[in-house]
Formats: structure tokens, C-alpha cells, sequence
């Protein structure tokens, strides 16, 4: 292995299970760094005392160990941001993923510069996009910092390699990490997702064992479940009238989203480094939260607002997709994103049964639904039927120009 340039402290994004202990007594060993741990909580609903407890063991000083509870932050500035857009990537992910990225890597550098470390380091792989949304985060907030990334620098060539690593350096392995996981697996408040090994072969169905935020829709009650959601300027306030905190409502439509089968996802994805990926996925709560979400904008953005805000989505979902959230063309789209939200207050009635969201109802006090302009009934001052006639003949006359044309 070759030498590594000096590195005197760096902090590592670690979870506390196999691999990233793996990677912080690399770390300690090749590089002969001071290790400082950060463990995010995002709300991936495990226990984060064990993630110190391992660390201590592993000889990192209790100074240097940072767990941080982000659950907050996460749904009220990255979460609710990104569904003020109605943001999907290829038409149906919702970028449970992508979304935390940008937050975990602008921590991780607000903690080196705390301690003075010199390095960052992550554990994702050389294949997928996690590499790529926090080394572009990393650098768009801090040009200069030096960035470590264990699997595409070591020696291991198999997973036997890497117990073997751990035995030799006294890491303990749970019976269950020995063998080839069946699947890898990452969560947070918004979503879990799971890829790899049973799910490699896209023509097969994913094994009910994969899915863990929702029942089987078969298994869902058979009677429906009435909620309403409020909104102010665009963000979630309240379910069926009870005002709650970002992270407490994504909390408790996960609730409702899990006991209801809903929002459970197989997709074949492009991913940013050039490979398709199958991955499955389950966002109960956001699942709601972008029906909710387009049933009040439905009644309170104007057509054109409305419509731009769609054209301008897809390019938002693959700015975030690719990892470039801190990019001064997402902030641009984001002011222009929540521009559009500053009347969509309301409240949205939707109906829940056995993996489906159906939108029952709306109001809002900004609602530009004028019942005297479409009802059928003769008399409304805004709006003369005589004016139609005008109106289609003007939009209808290039047509009329090119049928002449083609019939000469």
C-alpha cells in the first residue's frame, strides 16, 4: 500500500457498526491520524449509545466523540424544502437518500473546523452516489479540506479481508456480520432504502423480509383512515388539527403511512455515476406529505406559477440527486420555489386504504377556486361564454395557416 500524505486529525462520519469501525482503526493504523467520530441522527430510528460505547473502546477520546441529533434540521431545512417543489427523481423517488447527504457532510465540516482537523472521511463505496454528494458537499463548503475515502484507497479485496482486518485489531463482530449481508440498508426519518445481493435481479420481486417502515398492503386494515394536514406557506403544520414540530409530523405520518401499506417503491434508477441500480424503497410519511402537498397548491398557485414549478422540478430533483444542493443554481431554484409558496396555506382531507392516498378534499383562505366561474349556471360577472369563440379562433390560427398550407 502506498504511503498516505499526513493527515493529524480527521473526522469520520461513523455509524458505529462494522465497517465504519473498520474504517476508523484504518484510519488509525495507515494514516496514524487522531480519529474524531461524528454520528448523525437523522432519525434512522436505532439506539446511538452503542456508536459511543464503541468508540470509547476503540480508544477515541470522549472529547472527540460527536453524536448529534438532527432530526429537526433535517425535515425543517432539507425535507420541507425539497417537497415545497413536489420533488421526485424519474417520475417517482423522492430522494430519502439524497436528501440527508448535503446535512451529514455540512456538519461533519462544521465539527473539523471545531476540533482543527484537516480531513474528513465517509465509508461509501466506490460505486454508488453517496461518494459523490458528500465529497461535493465537503468541498462546496470547505475548498481546501482534505477528503479520505477508505474503499477506493485500501487493499481489501473481499469481506474475508475486512473480518479479518477487525479480528486482528480486536473490533468485535456480531454472528450475524460475519456472512454477506442479504441486502444493505440505509434509513433516516424520511425513508428507508435497500439495494444489493436479493435485489440485484430487477425481474424479481423484492422478498417481503426487505420492507421495514410499512405492512404489506394486503395486511392493511380494510377500512380507510380520514386524516387532514394543514399547511402554512407551503410547509406541513398540523394533522387532524394537532400543531406539530417538522420532525414530530414526518413522525406521525410514518405512522399513518406504515399502518396503511403506504408508500413502498421497486425502481431502477439512473444513478449520477453512470450505472442503473435497482433499490427498494419506502417513504410512508412523504408519500402523504406530496399528495397533501399538491392538493392545497392545486387550489392556491395560479396555472403559470403552478406549471414553471413543474418544468423547473426535474432539474431541482437531479441537482439534489447528484449531490450538488449547496450549488448557487439549487439556491437560485429554491428562492424562486419558495416564492411561489407564500399563499399556499390550507387544509387537505385525504383518505388512506391499503397503499393508496386519495385526496378527499381541500380549503384554503388563499383559494382561487371561484365556484360562480365554473358553475354551469348563467350570470357570472368575470367570465362572458361569448368570449370563448374569439379566444379559440386566435390560438387556433397557426393551425388553420398550416392546414391551408398542407392542403395545397
Amino acid at each position: 500500500m502506498p504511503a498516505h500524505p499526513p493527515v493529524k486529525k480527521v473526522v469520520l462520519a461513523y455509524s458505529g457498526g462494522l465497517d465504519t469501525s473498520i474504517i476508523l482503526k484504518w484510519l488509525q493504523t495507515e494514516y496514524g491520524a487522531e480519529v474524531v467520530t461524528f454520528t448523525a441522527d437523522l432519525g434512522q430510528g436505532e439506539e446511538l449509545g452503542p456508536a459511543r460505547e464503541k468508540a470509547l473502546l476503540m480508544g477515541i477520546k470522549p472529547e472527540n466523540i460527536f453524536i448529534e441529533d438532527l432530526r429537526e434540521t433535517f425535515v425543517r431545512d432539507y425535507v420541507f424544502p425539497m417537497f415545497r417543489a413536489n420533488t421526485v427523481y424519474e417520475g417517482q423517488y423522492l430522494l430519502g437518500t439524497s436528501i440527508a447527504r448535503p446535512l451529514i457532510a455540512k456538519t461533519q465540516i462544521e465539527i473539523a473546523r471545531k476540533v482543527g482537523a484537516d480531513a474528513v472521511c465517509h465509508g461509501a463505496t466506490g460505486k454508488g452516489n453517496d461518494q459523490v454528494r458528500f465529497e461535493i458537499g465537503y468541498y462546496a463548503l470547505e475548498p481546501d479540506i482534505r477528503v479520505i475515502a477508505p474503499w477506493r484507497e485500501w487493499d481489501f479485496k473481499s469481506r474475508e479481508a475486512l473480518l479479518a482486518f477487525a479480528e486482528s485489531h480486536q473490533i468485535p463482530i456480531a454472528k450475524d456480520k460475519r456472512g454477506e449481508a442479504p441486502f444493505s440498508v440505509d434509513a433516516n426519518l424520511l425513508h428507508s432504502s435497500s439495494e444489493g445481493k436479493v435485489l440485484e435481479d430487477p425481474s424479481l420481486e423484492a422478498p417481503e423480509f426487505v420492507h421495514m417502515r410499512t405492512i404489506s398492503p394486503e395486511d392493511a386494515p380494510d377500512r380507510p383512515t380520514l386524516i387532514t394536514v394543514d399547511f402554512e406557506r407551503g410547509d406541513a403544520v398540523a394533522i387532524d388539527g394537532q400543531t406539530l414540530s417538522p420532525a414530530a409530523l414526518l413522525t406521525r405520518l410514518n405512522e399513518l403511512g406504515h399502518d396503511n401499506g403506504i408508500g413502498r417503491l421497486d425502481l431502477v434508477e439512473s444513478r449520477f455515476v453512470g450505472m442503473k441500480s435497482r433499490g427498494v424503497y419506502e417513504t410512508p410519511g412523504g408519500t402523504i406529505l406530496l399528495a397533501a402537498h399538491r392538493a392545497i397548491e392545486s387550489i392556491t398557485l395560479d396555472r403559470g406559477a403552478m406549471h414553471l414549478k413543474d418544468e423547473l422540478m426535474p432539474r431541482y430533483a437531479e441537482l439534489i440527486y447528484n449531490g450538488f444542493w449547496f450549488s448557487p443554481e439549487r439556491e437560485m431554484l429554491q428562492a424562486a420555489i419558495d416564492h411561489s409558496q407564500t399563499r399556499v396555506n390550507g387544509r387537505v382531507k385525504l383518505k388512506l386504504y391499503k397503499g393508496n392516498v386519495t385526496v378527499v378534499g381541500r380549503e384554503s383562505p388563499d383559494s382561487l377556486y371561484d365556484q360562480d366561474l365554473v358553475t354551469f349556471e348563467e350570470g357570472a360577472v368575470a367570465y362572458d361564454h361569448r368570449d370563448a369563440a374569439g379566444f379559440i379562433k386566435l390560438n387556433a390560427l397557426r393551425l388553420r395557416v398550416k392546414a391551408r398550407r398542407d392542403a395545397r
